[in-house]
């Protein structure tokens, strides 16, 4: 009877001890993940989640340089046409079936034709055919000189590899399964959108070999918890609370008033995301329909724009932002002053005026309003104020974050469900190369929200991507810039570095990436 006494205890006491032995990483970032297919959204918080479920071809490290990630070996022709692609032993998908080139091929279609990266990428592919199962082949038909920054790009929409079948969605359509071959796998039966999305370790998950040491999206990516969880605290100050007092680990975006606190609290510390600064602003407007389908209505807007505005409002402490007047990163290594003349004046009587020039009656613009970010939300409030103070007549939409992301998808007149505004923010890193940033690009209809349309800015991007020499790279992204500020892809409102924070004495191996947090190589005290 005892025997059976303590046997039974036994039984209820293994459960518990290995539930008490569990690695959970509990993280509080920027947004709520409310998105599954990071192909189908920019959506940051969206391509965290894909970063986790999935892998890609390559990963791009903290110096800009691409670095095999699923491919074990590749060879280019000496013509630089064609890319052959092997990949490395050990991939399979978190259903248990092996990675294919049937896979590979099928996601790198469906991510060029949603991606403007990929877009332009596959606008030189001829053709992209298995040799077997690991073994792939990418002809083009000139040599474009971005093949392996394109995919292994870290910035928005990467380059993940699906399921052949998940693949094969239509790209306009969103992924219903998150099931990746990456380091983490998606509990979708513990999804709770508003509350926490939960990931757990991958025990299948063979990294690169050699335990290549982290750098942003390159080396080997070791799944160093159990368990996962993104929590969803949209009040700053709770979250930071919770960090200090030790209910969650790590907070990708606190607020900048509460650094110093942070920096003084017992156990937390602050990490630099990167070597160039983490977000770029930007206000997206809709190319399609009155008034900003004329280009003079949209170059009114740059009168509205007091760059100190936006980012005191956002970041407050100077040391942490930058004034930049450009489109592409300033710190980066194509910084340059094309087009900057446009910025150097804020005057809303004027952008009034040259509203009505362009034919503006007063009637009324649809701004789309985030409720819930911790940035874009006061960024949005500056311009309305902005905007306001010019006497434009507004119609504000507010909204959380993830029914915006929807919403900005649609391409009806804002009457019918549409837009005309929407404010935004883009990775530093990939703001800095002018093929990188999909932003920067006017590909019409195939392009991203907003939809610019412009040959001649596609056509400088083009040549960017073929050029050899970086003098020549260098003076070809000033004449893309001076371009796409004449023809307002986007305006700019700063750029700054967010630090993020974490309880050292609780977690460690943090690998700092500008633009998308990485998650995996933490590891729990």
């Amino acid at each position: 009877m005892i025997v059976r006494l303590l046997a039974g205890l036994a039984i209820l006491v293994l459960p518990l001890s290995a539930m008490a032995q569990e690695k959970v990483l509990r993280a509080v970032m920027h947004a709520d993940v409310r998105v599954i297919d990071p192909i189908w959204t920019t959506q940051t918080i969206a391509n965290i989640h894909g970063a986790l479920v999935y892998d890609t071809l390559f990963g791009n490290d903290a110096d800009l340089k691409p670095q095999p990630q699923m491919v074990g070996k590749y060879e280019i022709s000496p013509d630089r046409l064609t890319y052959t692609f092997t990949l490395r032993d050990g991939l399979k998908f978190h259903d248990g079936t092996p990675v294919t080139t049937k896979d590979v091929i099928a996601s790198l279609k469906r991510w060029g034709a949603k991606d403007g990266v990929g877009q332009r990428l596959l606008g030189y592919v001829t053709a992209m055919d298995a040799v077997d199962d690991k073994t792939f082949k990418m002809v083009l038909r000139e040599p474009y000189g971005m093949v392996l920054e394109s995919l292994g790009k870290s910035g928005s929409s990467i380059a993940a590899i699906m399921r052949e079948k998940d693949a094969q969605t239509d790209p306009q359509q969103q992924v219903k399964e998150s099931i990746g071959s990456g380091p983490f796998i998606f509990a979708k039966e513990q999804w709770v959108p508003g509350s926490k999305a939960v990931y757990l370790k991958n025990k299948d998950y063979v990294p690169r070999p050699g335990n290549e040491p982290p750098s942003s999206f390159a080396g080997s990516k070791i799944p160093g918890v159990d368990r996962i969880e993104l929590v969803w605290i949209s009040d700053p100050q709770t979250a930071m609370s919770a960090l200090v007092n030790g209910e969650i680990d790590f907070y990708e975006n606190p607020n900048t008033d509460f650094l110093p606190l942070l920096a003084k609290a017992r156990g937390v510390k602050l990490m630099k995301t990167g070597k160039i600064d983490s977000t770029q602003g930007m206000i997206r407007l809709n190319h399609l329909h009155p008034p900003f389908d004329n280009v003079k209505a949209r170059q009114a807007m740059y009168y509205l724009i007091n760059q100190e505005d936006f980012l005191r409002a956002i970041v407050g402490d100077p040391k942490y932002y930058r004034v930049c007047p450009g489109l592409l990163t300033c710190g980066g290594p194509y910084e340059n002053d094309g087009g900057t003349a446009f910025m150097k004046e804020y005057n809303p009587k004027k952008a009034l005026q040259l509203l009505k020039e362009a034919g503006y009656k007063g009637e009324p613009i649809t701004v789309l309003a985030a409720t819930d970010h911790a940035t874009i939300t006061p960024a949005t409030q500056v311009l309305i104020q902005a905007m306001r103070e010019a006497g434009i007549n507004l119609d504000v939409q507010s909204m959380d974050w993830g029914s915006v992301v929807s919403r900005r998808a649609k391409k009806e007149p804002p009457s019918q469900g549409g837009w005309n505004i929407f404010v935004t923010t883009s990775g530093g890193v990939g703001s800095a190369n002018p093929v990188l940033h999909t932003w920067i690009g006017a590909a019409c209809e195939k392009g991203l929200f907003g939809w610019p349309c412009d040959p001649e800015i596609e056509k400088l991007r083009n040549a960017f991507g073929m050029a050899v020499s970086e003098d020549e790279r260098k003076k070809i992204a000033k004449d893309l810039q001076t371009r796409a500020m004449e023809q307002v892809v986007f305006l700019p409102f700063g750029q700054w570095d967010q630090p993020l924070a974490y309880r050292a004495d609780r977690i460690d191996g943090i690998v700092p990436n500008t633009g998308l947090a990485v998650l995996w190589g933490i590891t729990k005290k």
